[in-house]
């Protein structure tokens, strides 16, 4: 998010340990409050202010500079900021789109979880195209060909594992809002910033 602000590798990384290191000396966290808003809301508005008061300093803050920083691993960072498509997308855009691409990583991994558990782990491997269309979801027929059952045991499969991935990512956003009532407008957001049309659990 800093080196979409205009900051070069060294500059972001300063100023990346150098709003941490001032997130935990404040003790931010004690001022967050449900009612105030979500934590990313809070962290996208604090690390913007953040910047734009370093930018207003009159000196640089130096790399290291009499305090302890936590090493980043700044060279993997560098790399995978360079595989990033050239976009007029602002920061913060990116930093939600993140966020959901990380919630709807953790709901598929908690699921894999699940059925590995159950004994069903390579059915998971083959059907998880069907819910995320990362890899190409393959053929009902074909499934059923090779797991020697019918095209209707592979379709109830599928919609099992669609409502159990819905559910899990139920789970997860309920857990970052104050009220029930927010979750289903929150559903919508991530769904929204992750560029999925369709609720997890109710495709056809």
């Amino acid at each position: 998010m800093v080196r979409r602000y205009g900051h070069g590798p060294t500059d972001a990384e300063d100023l990346t340990q150098a709003y941490f290191t001032r997130f935990l000396e404040k003790d931010w966290v004690k001022e967050l409050r449900p009612e105030h808003g979500r934590f990313r809301s809070f962290l996208l508005v604090s690390v913007r202010n953040f910047l734009n008061n370093e930018r207003d300093r009159e000196r640089a803050v130096k790399r290291g500079g009499g305090k302890h920083f936590v090493e980043l691993d700044g060279a993997g960072a560098e790399k995978r900021y360079a595989l990033e498509p050239v976009e007029s997308t602002t920061p913060e855009t990116l930093f939600e789109r993140a966020w959901a691409e990380e919630v709807l990583a953790r709901v598929l991994e908690r699921l894999r979880e699940g059925e590995v558990a159950a004994g069903r782990g390579d059915r998971f491997e083959q059907l998880k195209g069907h819910l995320t269309g990362d890899v190409p979801a393959r053929a009902y027929a074909d499934l059923a060909a090779e797991w020697g059952v019918s095209a209707g045991a592979v379709r109830v499969a599928v919609h099992r594992l669609r409502e159990a991935y819905g559910r899990l990512v139920r789970e997860e956003i309920a857990a970052t809002v104050a009220e029930p009532t927010e979750v289903g407008e929150e559903l919508r957001h991530l769904l929204t910033v992750a560029g999925r049309s369709d609720r997890p659990g109710e495709q056809g």
